[in-house]
């Protein structure tokens, strides 16, 4: 499967955002050695699965090729035991102008982190959408806040990478 997609840096949280549907996501990318797995067990609240990302395009994290396995909760458990490095955030599913924005609130060591992700059905749409007004920059090429890139780290890690967006820590009261 193709997955079309743009990522942003939130400038200030959606409003309206806690009355939306959310749920706990968990990642373990494995293996932990690796500067940039490419592989990630996820719990995303009672569904597990266990997905491996690949850019189609070298150079260009919006269009990847994803494959997905759908797992049962002890092979999670079991994978899980496996060391990797993990980043746990909830996820709102946010209504803009008709599409789903996921807007991941980054917990534990990386509080502070809102990250937007919208998927796209085609290239086209994908080149044709413009940053919603709650957003701060299109980071979808910065490789330092790919998944597999921020797992394992804290937001001191990637503050000064941040800096350069001017970004402010947000978190939901």
């Amino acid at each position: 499967m193709i997955e079309l997609e743009k990522t942003y840096l939130a400038k200030r949280i959606p409003d309206g955002l806690k009355k939306c549907k959310f749920k706990e996501i968990v990642d373990v990318y494995i293996p932990e050695n690796s500067e940039h797995p490419k592989l990630r067990i996820r719990k995303s609240g009672n569904k597990f699965e266990i997905t491996k990302k690949m850019p189609v395009k070298e150079g260009d994290a919006s269009y990847q090729e994803e494959q997905t396995i759908v797992l049962a909760e002890a092979e999670f458990n079991e994978l899980n035991r496996l060391v990797g490095k993990k980043v746990r955030k909830i996820r709102y599913y946010y209504n803009y102008n008709g599409r789903t924005a996921e807007v991941d609130l980054f917990q534990d060591s990386l509080s502070g982190l809102v990250l937007v992700d919208f998927e796209f059905a085609t290239i086209e749409e994908k080149n044709s959408f413009r940053i919603p007004d709650f957003c701060l920059a299109d980071v979808t090429q910065e490789l330092f806040l790919a998944g597999g890139m921020l797992c394992g780290k804290s937001y001191e890690d990637i503050e000064n990478g941040l800096k350069k967006f001017g970004y402010q820590r947000l978190f939901v009261e």
